[in-house]
């Protein structure tokens, strides 16, 4: 069965400091996984990293990213690490296109016009394009948060797939019962993030209770999505526990794109809904019923 590892990399400190570790720590245990790279301009200091209260901000992601757009300027991601993204891609990971600004896309995309959400994913192409010498070929939406418009730009833009909801298994999504082709590989476990601090979950029994989690609904597989900035930085050995555990429980784990090549044939219909998440605060992007 198998496990697909998505990494999103939201942060300019993401960016130098959380990927690298995991490059590192992924291939020497020789596993797979997918970046998805933010490469505008870090907004963080206007952002809305409350979406899991439970987590300390100021602890994962530091108090100078937490200043960027506001009491320091915004660096450039891309300008900034251009070497460390095409690093990433040349150890042998897959490389996906995240939304061009993390914090501008997650706090207006749901209310966006359909002219702003063009101008904002053509932008986040050419920077990709710009960096890595070649057009994106997957997506992932910041903060699982989308419009119908963004929905028709991932088959417009031609990727072969993209992540951008939460839900139980891949599926072609509908939006008021109109088809977009580019196929939808949601996420389907819980964040780290979502779990730590509910009930009697801790950093030091989390590992257990999302291996429960993953051994249940194992029909088509599972997204596990991470980030540079957490799982990265001071939850990598979870991280890295959780990921031995599941090799040694007789789990794949692949990149999202040799997940997408075992499940892309006769995927079914789901409409893509805005709705709620345990764990997290807000609305997303979510998979509805047939």
């Amino acid at each position: 069965m198998q496990i697909a590892i998505k990494i999103d990399v939201n942060t300019l400190r993401g960016t130098r400091e959380g990927a690298p570790r995991l490059v590192e720590m992924l291939k020497r245990h020789g596993l797979a996984a997918t970046f998805f790279f933010s490469l505008g301009a870090d907004r963080s200091g206007r952002g809305i990293f409350g979406n899991t209260p439970r987590v300390s901000q100021l602890e994962h992601f530091g108090f100078k990213t937490l200043c960027y757009g506001t009491l320091l300027p915004s660096p450039d991601i891309a300008a900034h690490c251009a070497d460390i993204l095409r690093d990433v891609r040349d150890a042998g990971f897959e490389v996906g296109m995240r939304s061009n600004e993390n914090i501008r896309w997650r706090d207006h995309v749901m209310q966006a016009t359909p002219e702003w959400t063009k101008r904002d994913m053509d932008l986040g192409v050419l920077r990709f394009t710009e960096i890595f010498g070649e057009a994106p070929k997957a997506h992932a939406a910041a903060g699982w948060q989308m419009n119908r418009d963004a929905l028709r730009m991932t088959q417009r833009l031609g990727f072969d797939y993209s992540s951008d909801t939460r839900g139980s298994h891949p599926f072609i999504p509908t939006w008021d019962a109109e088809i977009v082709t580019c196929p939808q590989l949601p996420t389907t476990l819980p964040t780290l993030d979502e779990l730590i601090g509910r009930s009697s979950i801790t950093p030091e029994n989390v590992a257990q209770h999302l291996l429960e989690i993953s051994e249940k609904s194992l029909t088509s597989g599972h997204v596990f999505n991470v980030s540079a900035e957490l799982e990265g930085g001071k939850w990598l050995a979870i991280f890295e526990n959780i990921l031995l555990a599941w090799q040694t429980r007789g789990y794949q784990l692949v990149s999202m794109r040799e997940y997408w090549q075992t499940v892309k044939s006769d995927l079914p219909r789901h409409e893509v809904k805005i709705g709620e998440v345990d764990g997290r605060k807000g609305a997303l992007a979510i998979q509805g019923q047939h």
